[in-house]
């Protein structure tokens, strides 16, 4: 009611305004004409008329009425450049700071639950950088200052900081145009005010800031390395730590470009994904898969289909498939691409050296740059007893040389839910315990799939529950557990624990250095991927928010790009469309907003859903089973966020990734030829739905009786 009734007041005061001509006085004509007159009241009753000018010019920039330049030249006209500058430079701001108010009460709620998800970046920014931007922009006077008012009210830039800005940033313009009003006899038009060599003084000063700052970033910077020697010259241009997928690609890109990159690795090249994660946990679950189809072979009418798991050879074919993808990621690989590569420990020693411990002895590189891409390692949890009992993490399971009989899974994420269906698809008896439930960053529908089909493959799911301790009773390992009120202890062999991933930030000197880590224990980082060393980036798990292979290999390309090029060009890492998998059965793929994402953030949507049991090649595999769900805004075919449920759920999202990352709407996937029988033609199904719901009816009325009447 609040914001009706303002809008209403300021609807009315402006058609009141155009209604009875009072803009005819807003003009440079009609300032002349009655310059003499106002200079009369002015000598008489100076505090008055400076008054009553100071009331009219807020109401004018609060409104956003066209006359604000004549009106800062009249007060240049009548009271002089210092008086008329004291008194425009504050009514101004004031006036700036009531649209500015205004704007925001009524139209920024609605325009953030709206456009949230496109503003993000724009808000981040404006959070960090927002006085700087707006400093810039009122220094410019081809940007619309009643524009300026209305656009920040839309952003999170505090009131105080707008105000304090805008009355130091308009002083050059109020300056400028006020010392105009001076002469106002000699000025014919408007544009006589703006003219080119005035312009190109306000570029001039519009310019200021940029080079401000960077004096600011050169300060900081200097600041910073205070206390180190800088080399003279440098034996490289960056040094890469760590040789997972955001090293690799690091590296790669480095080498691409003709510079000359060193890649250090203390372990294993390929780091987790391919030793320890991505690569054999899709080799298991394959395995997996194929046990649960032979067991299902007489639904697609083959009798007597039989296998029988060999624990031994099922461990051993993961670690050849390892091995089969190892030369991708290997030393003699990169350094046929022009990387240099040494497998050792590395230790950054100053902002522009690091040191490498090899079996050769130690050595330190100089480099112009560093970027730290040392992954993530598991989370063992501090539950007593712990130490006593075989466990493994899901780095270390893959050195077990058979299947456990028992197995309990701890965690409830995507790794913990993919191990544990596909343990017991092998043939082990699996239990898993959660703390609350399993997928947590999923919706519930989705969520309520995967357990259904966790269940059908003999996982007991022990979710809410607690971890009390572990224990050794007569011989038998157990895991005391609280559901309830309840405690029960549930006996294996094996303790696999999956409760999450933590980034290596140890032993690589940045304590040294002084590099902050965030309160997730990731390194911190700029919009740049820079730490505190503007030199010094980081990329990957190392750095977070996201612990996917795929964002680690696209920060690379912001941190390699950045580093190499700073001074040049630099690029903000684009996190808008990032795609994740949860490769169970059926698999869970997910880009942009969840439902549940998308109402903790305010944002408005619809749903549109297409179930899979109505898909041609599903029903062909007899896996018509899941849907595809669209999040767009009311009535727009927009994408917000896509979730598929089902088989090859993963290369169906690669559909709806695209068309977010380029703006392609649901009209565009179902005008696309789509081949059939696919699983991809999910996609144009499900676009057909939100098609079908916008249908127009009135027109389709229409078209009937058109139709009819052409029948006779």
């Amino acid at each position: 009611m609040k914001r009706l009734l303002l809008l209403i007041a300021i609807a009315g005061l402006l058609l009141a305004f155009f209604a009875l001509g009072l803009d005819r006085y807003l003009t440079l004509d009609a300032l002349r004409a009655s310059q003499a007159t106002f200079a009369a009241w002015y000598a008489e009753r100076p505090l008055t008329v400076i008054g009553a000018y100071f009331v009219l010019y807020v109401a004018v920039t609060a409104l956003s009425l066209p006359g604000a330049a004549v009106m800062t030249l009249a007060g240049g006209a009548l009271f002089g450049l210092a008086v008329g500058t004291l008194v425009v430079s504050f009514a101004s701001s004031l006036g700036a700071t009531l649209a500015f108010l205004a704007s925001r009460f009524l139209l920024r709620d609605w325009v953030q639950s709206r456009f949230g998800d496109k503003l993000a970046a724009v808000n981040a920014g404006v959070e960090k950088d927002g006085a700087f931007y707006l400093f810039t922009l009122r220094l410019v006077p081809l940007f619309p200052f009643f524009a300026i008012n209305l656009v920040m009210g839309l952003t999170p830039i505090r009131t105080r900081t707008f105000y304090w800005v805008s009355q130091v940033g308009m002083l050059a313009g109020t300056l400028a145009y006020v010392n105009a009003g001076t002469q106002l006899a000699r000025i014919e038009s408007l544009s006589g005010v703006l003219s080119p060599a005035l312009i190109g003084s306000f570029a001039l000063l519009g310019v200021f800031p940029l080079l401000a700052r960077k004096a600011v970033d050169w300060l900081r910077a200097r600041r910073v390395h205070a206390g180190w020697t800088r080399p003279r010259r440098f034996d490289r241009n960056l040094v890469v730590i760590g040789a997972g997928a955001g090293g690799l690609v690091t590296a790669y890109i480095a080498a691409a470009v003709k510079a000359r990159v060193t890649l250090i690795e203390g372990h294993k090249m390929g780091g987790d994904c391919l030793n320890y994660g991505c690569v054999p946990s899709k080799a298991l679950i394959r395995s997996a898969r194929l046990m649960k189809q032979v067991r299902e072979a007489g639904m697609l009418g083959v009798r007597d289909a039989r296998a029988q798991a060999d624990p031994g050879e099922v461990m051993a074919r993961v670690q050849d498939v390892v091995r089969r993808v190892e030369p991708h990621d290997s030393v003699e690989r990169y350094t046929r691409l022009g990387v240099e590569v040494i497998q050792g420990r590395a230790r950054i020693t100053s902002p522009w050296s690091v040191e490498v411990t090899t079996g050769a002895g130690r050595r330190t590189l100089s480099t112009r740059a560093i970027v730290i891409a040392t992954g993530a390692s598991p989370v063992i949890p501090r539950i007593p007893g712990i130490e006593s009992v075989r466990h493994v993490t899901s780095d270390t399971v893959w050195s077990l040389t058979g299947l456990p009989r028992r197995l309990v899974v701890l965690g409830g994420g995507p790794i913990g839910c993919e191990l544990a269906q596909a343990f017991a698809r092998l043939g082990c008896q699996v239990a898993q315990v959660a703390r609350s439930g399993i997928m947590g960053r999923e919706d519930a529908d989705a969520v309520a799939l995967v357990e259904a089909a966790l269940r059908a493959d003999g996982v007991q799911l022990w979710t809410g529950t607690e971890t009390l301790r572990c224990e050794v009773a007569g011989g038998e390992q157990r895991l005391v557990v609280r559901r309830g009120d309840t405690e029960e202890a549930l006996p294996f062999d094996v303790l696999l624990c999956a409760t999450g991933r933590r980034a290596r930030v140890a032993g690589f000197g940045l304590e040294e250095l002084g590099i902050p880590l965030t309160k997730a224990g990731t390194i911190e980082t700029n919009e740049y991927l820079q730490t505190r060393y503007p030199n010094i980036y980081a990329c990957g798990d190392v750095a977070g928010p996201y612990q996917f292979t795929h964002t680690a290999a696209h920060q690379a390309w912001y941190a390699a790009v950045n580093a190499l090029f700073a001074g040049v060009k630099r690029f903000r890492a684009d996190y808008r469309v990032i795609p994740r998998v949860t490769f169970t059965d059926p698999e869970v793929a997910t880009v942009g907003l969840s439902e549940a994402e998308a109402r903790e953030r305010g944002i408005a949507f619809e749903v549109t859903r297409y179930g899979l049991d109505d898909l041609d090649r599903a029903l062909t595999e007899r896996a018509a089973r899941g849907y595809v769900k669209v999040l767009t805004p009311p009535g727009k075919d927009r994408i917000l966020g896509a979730t598929i449920v089902g088989e090859h759920a993963g290369e169906m999202l690669a559909e709806f990734t695209l068309a977010m990352k380029h703006g392609l709407g649901l009209n565009k996937i179902l005008a696309t030829i789509h081949p059939y029988p696919t699983w991809s033609e999910a996609a144009k199904y499900a676009a057909g739905e939100w098609k079908r719901a916008h249908a127009p009816q009135a027109a389709l009325a229409w078209l009937g009786r058109f139709h009819a009447w052409r029948r006779g």
